[in-house]
């Protein structure tokens, strides 16, 4: 995968209307990486992998576990995500979900209620694979648009794109836009909510709200600036519930069912926030992830004030998608796969559960949670739209 080269970004987003005027050639921002060099791309489109995992959630007890990986000098969260970096780094595009904001280097920082996560987290997440990361969330504004600019700054200090909170207004319009398999993937993300906080006076575009009608539009104008496929990834449904709730069910509809000419406009759906995984499903020839689940958290309470296992575990989803038979054609989803996980709180590290089951029989929880997963997964029609269980 590579970041889409920035003269070819700025005649997308003329296309699309939100490109400053034409001029001089200028420096990126400060706190904004240059653009790396255009690579010469595979004659013809050709089938690309993508795989998104669920929310990045790091409680007190992480940030403490990542000091001490990090020999008490900083913090390392790169071990955490060892045992899944092959899955991720195998993918053509990889998509993460950063539910928290970061604080100040050096922090302090803190983990539930009001989240300020190290920045080292973007760099960890870098070095796993990932190229791009929502970032709407309930949590996004935990500390205020300092934090917004702190972990978009972080983010583009490590080359990571990310989507769904701004530090301008231009930013906003302008979508994550990646390249795979010859491909223009559009990433859109959303959040149903912000706890409550409300948007900053003047910068109503801080976060990106669910709106269905908002959501239509933007992904018809990634769609007209360029864009073959739009990704949506939506923070949304009940925590600790293992169905999807009505928001979800009528949303997942709407955005489907909605078509510009003989195309759809939104080509895949990524949930997150439930903090247990959902099932995956095809609603109108779309692919709908309802929930991933956390994929690094800590020691997580239901509403009942239990501790419950579940909070750790989550999937990988991973999609092929093959290239269109006609030119201009809708890419497809040629072969639709999930890859169970966990993070083991006893050595906070995250595991390609499949793999670790397979290695310690004796792990009757692992093999308990792998079951669960794939059950719930699985429990509505996407075994016979064709999802199956990989590693």
């Amino acid at each position: 995968m590579r970041l889409l080269p920035t003269a070819a970004l700025a005649l997308l987003l003329a296309a699309a209307g939100c490109a400053r005027p034409a001029g001089p050639a200028t420096p990126p921002p400060a706190g904004e990486p240059a653009a790396a060099p255009a690579t010469t791309a595979a004659t013809g489109p050709r089938p690309f992998t993508l795989v998104a995992t669920g929310d990045v959630l790091p409680h007190t007890e992480v940030i403490q576990r990542a000091h001490q990986d990090a020999g008490g000098t900083g913090y390392d969260f790169a071990p955490m995500l060892a045992g899944v970096k092959p899955l991720i780094a195998a993918a053509d595009l990889a998509i993460c979900h950063m539910e928290t904001v970061y604080g100040r280097d050096g922090g302090p920082y803190t983990g539930y209620p009001a989240f300020k996560s190290p920045p080292e987290v973007a760099r960890a997440l870098k070095d796993a694979g990932y190229d791009s990361c929502s970032t709407a969330s309930n949590h996004t504004l935990d500390d205020g648009t300092d934090g917004i600019r702190r972990t978009l700054d972080a983010m583009d200090a490590v080359g990571l794109r990310h989507t769904g909170s701004a530090r301008t207004e231009q930013e906003r319009a302008t979508p994550a836009l990646l390249t795979a398999g010859g491909a223009t993937i559009a990433q859109l993300a959303y959040s149903y909510d912000t706890n409550g906080i409300p948007l900053p006076a003047g910068r109503p575009w801080a976060v990106n709200l669910i709106d269905r009608d908002r959501i239509l539009t933007d992904a018809r104008a990634a769609r007209a600036a360029g864009a073959d496929l739009v990704l949506v990834s939506l923070h949304w449904g009940t925590e600790w519930q293992d169905s999807p709730n009505a928001q979800q069910l009528d949303l997942a509809r709407e955005l489907t069912a909605a078509r510009t000419g003989d195309r759809p406009d939104v080509d895949l759906i990524i949930g997150t926030h439930a903090h247990i995984p959902q099932a995956y499903e095809k609603v109108n020839g779309t692919w709908v992830v309802y929930g991933l689940g956390d994929q690094i958290a800590g020691e997580m309470f239901n509403p009942t004030g239990a501790q419950d296992a579940r909070g750790n575990w989550s999937s990988i989803a991973r999609f092929t998608f093959t290239p269109p038979t006609d030119p201009g054609g809708r890419w497809t989803v040629g072969r639709a796969e999930f890859v169970p996980q966990l993070m083991d709180l006893t050595t906070f590290r995250v595991l390609d559960l499949p793999a670790a089951v397979r290695s310690r029989p004796d792990r009757a929880d692992w093999a308990q949670a792998l079951e669960h997963i794939r059950s719930v997964v699985l429990s509505r029609s996407g075994a016979e739209a064709g999802l199956t269980m990989s590693e």
